[in-house]
């Protein structure tokens, strides 16, 4: 019983362990600059790596709520892409294809259809 409550206890911990992973990326926007994001869920960590693979084909474009902050790892902005909002798409309205510089004039939800993950930032 107690070798099952240790078990039991080093598997929460691990859980809570890969729950707070977090990765980051760069995707080139319309107009060819390098944008930087954070990943913390480890489904949206997963599934950007098999992008990356080319495992994943469709679901290939980032959409996330914007916070008006500067962050180091994305120090050319003033914005970063809400790590709690990030999710992929596959077809997106006209609406969402915006380059950065739009984004950096008009912070609201952006999307863009040229988003595509482009690679690993560690």
């Amino acid at each position: 019983m107690k070798l099952l409550l240790a078990l039991l206890s080093l598997l929460l911990t691990f859980s809570v362990l890969v729950q707070s992973h977090e990765a980051y990326f760069g995707l080139k926007t319309n107009d060819n600059e390098e944008f930087v994001f954070k990943l913390i869920k480890s489904a949206e960590i997963q599934k950007a790596r098999k992008i990356l693979s080319g495992k994943e084909e469709y679901e290939i474009h980032v959409m996330g709520n914007i916070k008006k902050k500067q962050e180091k790892y994305n120090p050319n902005y003033s914005f970063i892409l809400d790590p709690n909002t990030i999710d992929f798409f596959d077809i997106g309205v006209r609406i969402c294809d915006v380059t950065s510089q739009k984004i950096q004039d008009n912070i609201d939800r952006p999307c863009s259809i040229a988003s595509g993950v482009q690679d690993l930032q560690d």
